[in-house]
């Protein structure tokens, strides 16, 4: 059983603007992000990860650089930039602002039937569902009872958590991946089980120390964390 924590990027001078940026070069926090990056060091605190895969775009390393440069990375056992993680190739929609794009016919197919999209002259939203995943797929052959890091964007991390958690892609949208949020799932390469999502606030530590257990527990259970190392 992997423990598996997805961390969306930190707000960016794109939300701030609107604007849909997909893989736009040179796209920064925001003067919010870098305070929610800063403040995801105490949150992630001690966790301990055997790798990191943190998408290739600017805003994504920006997000996890803080904790990186902290004392509690020391451990970190494998970082890696990870192009499968990219976010979503939107094609000629990239650039543009959301507000304009809402009013665009293939919006509401979006909304509705995103299995069926392909942005113009862009990705299809199944594609990179399927590249997303194998991000996660190598995680596991490189350790398959570890805790892995992945440090993604918003529309990636909800297909992604849609498919382990086996909801339909065209249902995808019912998902909410906040800025600097933690979602975190424990996965044994067929069933999954959510331990949090879309978390803006809690300590992170405690939960990528909890037991992993793939028994089918009546009423919950009341797993506890381990003991910590000293």
């Amino acid at each position: 059983m992997a423990r598996l924590v997805f961390i969306r990027h930190a707000h960016s001078t794109a939300n701030d603007a609107g604007i849909l940026s997909g893989q736009l070069p040179g796209i920064s926090l925001s003067k919010k992000g870098r305070k929610q990056a800063e403040l995801l060091v105490e949150r992630l605190g001690s966790s301990e990860f055997d790798s990191i895969r943190v998408s290739p775009m600017q805003r994504c390393e920006e997000t996890i650089a803080p904790w990186l440069k902290s004392g509690y990375s020391r451990g970190l056992k494998a970082y890696e930039i990870d192009e499968s993680l990219i976010e979503v190739d939107y094609g000629t929609w990239s650039g543009r602002k959301l507000s304009s794009l809402s009013r665009e016919k293939m919006w509401k197919v979006i909304q509705d039937k995103p299995s069926t999209v392909q942005f113009p002259e862009g990705e299809r939203i199944k594609a990179m569902q399927k590249r997303a995943l194998g991000s996660i797929m190598q995680a596991l052959e490189d350790k398959k009872n570890g805790t892995h890091l992945f440090v993604s964007h918003g529309d990636v991390l909800k297909a992604v958590v849609a498919s382990l958690l086996k909801i339909k892609l065209d249902d995808f949208q019912s998902l909410v991946i906040d800025p600097a949020s933690v979602t975190i799932i424990d996965f044994d390469g067929s069933k999954s089980r959510l331990l949090a999502f879309n978390d803006t606030h809690s300590s992170i530590a405690p939960m990528t120390k909890m037991e992993k257990s793939t028994k089918m527990l009546l009423g919950g259970g009341a797993r506890k964390s381990r003991a910590t190392k000293r």
